[in-house]
């Protein structure tokens, strides 16, 4: 059982070092001193969740027909894990702000609403630097660039089936963490919208794994965003995979955890080869390291988020 062993506990905070450490150094699997991230925020009886955004929250209440679960205009999946016991989960989207939010249990015959605390997150500032040609563009490539976008978000959109249990997520490459989930981007001097996902620097042409198993629902060739998969894990849980150099996956397939669906490289708008790797759960673009499992770091000294030297992206 994924859940096994965890406790009721008031969520907290990452520590400030781990905030403001340079870069990270992401392994699947090590026998090193390893940090857990925090991948879910627990909520129970009676106490309000308290997150932050790019947090996936899980909720549970009791009641003998299934409910629906409601926050932030929209609705969650929902699980039986006992005869009259349910499991939902909520994503805390990244632009959202710091406050207090109400979650609902809608029943045939009455609701029940839990609070949901969300308190503020340090995000990185990110500088990057690209050809003229990749920040500034004519009319013919700006509807290009749109409709890619718009692939992008009809993949967001995608609900069908459910997702394996919601198990934590594997790492899809290993490498060091170049640009951070939220970073404040800064492309060419001008400001840009946060980064919605991870940038994990890693040599060109090694392997990217599915992180959860699903189904292929696009693959394309990006002005910006370069060979892009995407996979749509079920549940409104989908995970999308940029700049790489081979893709090893069609559209419409069904891959395994853990099955190739393509390389490292540094197609698109990319300044050195490096995976960009994005989450969004119904609409909510969730921190993908936060929903990694026993996932191992360490700080690399003398790396700096937004170095002109290391791999980044405009996405």
């Amino acid at each position: 059982m994924p859940w096994r062993g965890w406790a009721c506990a008031r969520a907290r905070s990452p520590t400030e070092a781990q905030r403001r450490s340079a870069a990270v150094f992401l392994r699947r699997r090590s026998h090193r001193a390893h940090l857990v991230a925090l991948a879910l925020v627990w909520a129970c009886a009676g106490w309000a969740a308290a997150a932050q955004p790019g947090d996936l929250v899980v909720l549970e209440t009791e009641g003998a027909t299934r409910p629906t679960l409601h926050a932030w205009g929209r609705s969650w999946p929902v699980r039986r894990i006992s005869a009259q016991r349910w499991r939902g989960w909520v994503g805390v989207d990244l632009t959202v702000r710091p406050g207090h939010y109400v979650a609902e249990w809608r029943f045939s015959h009455r609701r029940v609403r839990e609070a949901i605390v969300v308190r503020p997150r340090a995000f990185a500032l990110s500088h990057i630097r690209v050809p003229k040609a990749m920040a500034e563009f004519d009319a013919p490539t700006l509807a290009r660039i749109r409709r890619e976008a718009e692939a992008i978000r009809r993949c967001y959109r995608d609900w069908r089936g459910r997702a394996p249990a919601f198990r934590f997520l594997a790492l899809p490459t290993e490498g060091i963490v170049s640009t951070p989930f939220g970073a404040r981007r800064v492309v060419n001097g001008s400001p840009r919208a946060p980064h919605k996902g991870v940038d994990i620097a890693a040599p060109r042409g090694q392997p990217v794994i599915a992180p959860l198993g699903g189904q292929v629902v696009e693959v394309l060739d990006g002005f910006l965003m370069g060979n892009t998969v995407c996979v749509a894990h079920g549940d409104g849980l989908v995970s999308v995979f940029m700049h790489l150099d081979e893709v090893k996956a069609r559209k419409g397939a069904f891959v395994r955890a853990g099955e190739i669906i393509g390389t490292v490289g540094q197609t698109g708008r990319a300044t050195g080869p490096h995976l960009h790797w994005g989450v969004v759960f119904r609409g909510a673009a969730l921190d993908p390291l936060r929903l990694v499992a026993n996932r191992a770091t360490n700080a690399v000294k003398g790396a700096d988020y937004g170095r002109k030297d290391q791999a980044s992206d405009g996405d």
